[in-house]
């Protein structure tokens, strides 16, 4: 905990913003830190809590110390701090400025609606380890002589291939595009998480002794049967990367796309990478729909704002919820209730209770969008049309799992009813001999954090695999 009477003394202070007419204008990180003194009081607010729900299942899926690194940077021993994070998250500078941190929606503070600023903290402490040299490349005391293969650099498949690398294990780790991180770098923008920060930790699992294969797709450049027979165990850590699809009247006007694909330009283009496109997806000048009411929306409403739309609507299905949820109901679980992300906050015009029934367009290109209210069942109701103007629409709708061409294709693993691959949280194993699935590919969309979660648990479980024994976290 920190100071026993700090949650009394101290309100609840967050990390501001850029003036929304200042951050629109680049695409840069736009937080502005709390400095220490700050911190240090933020940390003192941590509670002595018979039952600390933040760091439980309910609050962090790699179960982070909260408590102990908020005791610590309250008593300003910000190394100690690093070390501790840093046993349980592999990359909290990650999920310090991209999860939604559900840790604070489970803090006994929250039952006031004034939760200790976990995430805030977090971060501080994962940019401060890097400024101060804390945060070195960790080589194992000797090698196992077990080779692994990672399929997919994202968030699961560089939390595995660091675990492994660390208990000796010669790992490759295979990226179909040019540069590691896989939506964290394709998909999150730059505004949210600049890619220096993947690029930092690339730099320092190359020092550890893992090896990026990039530009190859496996299962079209290279057979998934050279994995198998080259290497004693293969994870599979590919995401899931098909969008849902609607499937509305129009949608094969030119204006419409899938939000993944929109977000993969921009990040592309601001990492100076080539995009392979007949037409670039830019929101200059136009009006843009987002189809879709999650973080994916969000994320590509802010991109429009920063590409000079004109005017920027959110279509969201569902009853526009209350601003606080039920305590006694939810807590210390994840709540529905108004939420309001800083993409939105900078001009976003929202649409609750909206369907969208069709796209218009004329000569060939989208023009509107025809939408209807819908009731408490999401049923259109009668004779509430009404059609929204878009030069631009992007449909943000979730994704179904993970793409099934090459890889899946060839290796032929069981899959679950959702179509994700088939593999249980105790051994991650798949269908296949020597085969394991971790991250998106084998629970689905889900957030980073989750992601790292699994690659942690993978690499424990294949490390158990291949030594008979571990001594690798299971979290």
């Amino acid at each position: 905990m920190g100071k026993v009477t700090g949650f009394l003394e101290f309100d609840r202070q967050e990390k501001k913003y850029q003036l929304a007419g200042d951050r629109i204008r680049h695409f840069r990180e736009f937080t502005l830190p709390l400095d220490d003194r700050d911190l240090g009081r933020q940390a003192a607010r941590c509670m002595d809590c018979g039952v600390p729900f933040c760091h439980g299942p309910t609050g962090c899926p790699v179960h982070n110390q909260i408590p102990d690194w908020n005791d610590l940077v309250y008593r300003g021993n910000w190394q100690q701090a690093s070390i501790d994070l840093h046993s349980t998250n592999n990359f909290p500078e990650f999920t310090g400025r991209i999860c939604p941190a559900p840790c604070e929606e489970a803090c006994t503070l929250n039952l006031e609606n004034m939760p200790v600023t976990i995430k805030t903290i977090e971060q501080a402490i994962a940019d401060k380890a890097w400024e101060n040299g804390w945060i070195r490349p960790v080589l194992p005391e000797r090698a196992s002589g077990r080779r692994v293969a990672i399929v997919g650099s994202g968030p699961a498949g560089m939390a595995a291939a660091q675990q492994l690398a660390r208990a000796g294990h010669e790992v490759h780790v295979y990226e179909r595009e040019p540069r590691a991180g896989g939506l964290l770098r394709y998909g999150i923008p730059d505004f949210k998480m600049e890619k220096h920060h993947i690029d930092r930790r690339i730099g320092q699992m190359t020092a550890e002794g893992v090896q990026f294969h990039y530009g190859i797709n496996v299962g079209v450049d290279l057979p998934f049967a050279k994995l198998t027979e080259d290497f004693d165990a293969v994870l599979l850590a590919g995401g899931a990367e098909t969008p849902r699809d609607p499937q509305l009247p129009g949608q094969e006007l030119a204006g419409v796309d899938f939000a993944m694909r929109y977000l993969v330009q921009q990040n592309r283009r601001g990492g100076g990478e080539p995009i392979e496109a007949e037409e670039p997806l830019l929101a200059g000048g136009k009006h843009v729909v987002v189809i879709g009411g999650g973080d994916t929306a969000s994320d590509c409403v802010g991109t429009a704002f920063r590409q000079g739309a004109l005017s920027v609507t959110q279509l969201d299905i569902r009853i526009k919820p209350p601003l606080h949820e039920d305590k006694l109901a939810f807590w210390p679980y994840w709540p529905t209730k108004m939420r309001t992300s800083s993409s939105q906050a900078e001009g976003a015009e929202r649409e609750f209770q909206a369907a969208t029934l069709g796209l218009e367009g004329k000569k060939g290109r989208v023009t509107g969008v025809r939408c209807a209210r819908v009731d408490a069942k999401r049923q259109p109701i009668p004779d509430s049309e009404f059609v929204l103007r878009a030069d631009a629409v992007f449909l943000a709708l979730g994704f179904s799992g993970p793409l099934m061409a090459g890889l899946l294709e060839q290796a032929s693993p069981a899959l679950d009813r959702r179509g994700n691959v088939a593999a249980n949280e105790t051994d991650y194993r798949t269908s296949l001999d020597k085969v394991f699935a971790a991250g998106d590919m084998r629970r689905g969309q889900s957030l980073v954090v989750w992601a790292i979660r699994e690659g942690r648990q993978a690499a424990h479980a294949i490390d158990e695999y291949l030594m008979r024994s571990t001594v690798l976290p299971m979290v």
